[in-house]
């Protein structure tokens, strides 16, 4: 695995981190939506900080947090960040999300989460088994702190395996967190659909659906997908 990532804007250093550079978290850092030009971000279990340097080169915000637990992971955000063109925006919290909740001063405009997908894990690597560990970080868990640290007129968007969307969604209406967006994501036209792009408000609404697929064939991006990624990968 390289030890980095290059993107257009920014260099991502991952040698330290469970959870390397994958398509998830740029897909997600590029689908959200910044029309209400939020001027706060938080991103919880930022790992290598790539999604809050996404929306750090998306927007204006004045202020982009990530929150990390694991220690390795937070010493490489941490880095990441200061390397970055939007040093002086960014800041990596070392707590989990829990902790971080009950020291809440000021709610966030926008909040964003690749959060851990397997209910029980292989335990190979330990750190790569809590990024990726539902027992560390329920959905549960993110969806109550991300309802109570986020602003009334705010957004609150994941990325999620496909199956467990509408599970994630129905806990979601129980903390008043109603779907906004909803993109489901195939990785080629006859896959089955792989993960899904949520979007979430306090407000009641019907939500937008639509669809993406990344590859015609191997190698071969659909225009949609590049349209979508393009201001980040380098070959793109």
């Amino acid at each position: 695995m390289n030890p980095s990532f290059h993107f257009k804007q920014f260099t991502i250093k991952q040698d330290q981190c469970a959870m390397k550079v994958g398509t998830d978290g740029v897909l997600l850092g590029a689908w959200v939506d910044l029309a209400a030009s939020p001027e706060s971000i938080l991103d919880i279990g930022s790992g290598t900080g790539l999604i809050a340097l996404q929306l750090a080169q998306r927007s204006q915000a004045s202020i982009i947090d990530g929150v990390e637990i694991d220690p390795q992971a937070h010493a490489q955000c941490v880095e990441n960040f200061e390397n970055s063109l939007w040093n002086d925006r960014l800041f990596c919290y070392h707590a989990s999300i829990q902790e971080f909740t009950q020291e809440l001063l000021e709610p966030y405009d926008l909040i964003v989460a690749n959060p851990p997908y397997f209910a029980h894990a292989p335990n190979i690597d330990l750190s790569r088994d809590r990024a990726r560990n539902k027992a560390h970080l329920s959905f549960e868990s993110l969806i109550s702190c991300s309802a109570q640290l986020l602003a009334p007129e705010g957004l609150f968007a994941v990325i999620i395996p496909a199956p467990e969307a509408n599970s994630f969604i129905a806990l979601a209406q129980k903390h008043q967190l109603f779907l906004r967006r909803i993109c489901q994501v195939k990785g080629q036209p006859s896959s089955a659909t792989k993960r899904c792009l949520l979007e979430f408000s306090f407000a009641q609404n019907t939500p937008v659906e639509t669809s993406l697929v990344i590859e015609n064939s191997r190698h071969n991006y659909t225009d949609q997908y590049i349209a979508l990624v393009s201001e980040f990968y380098l070959k793109m």
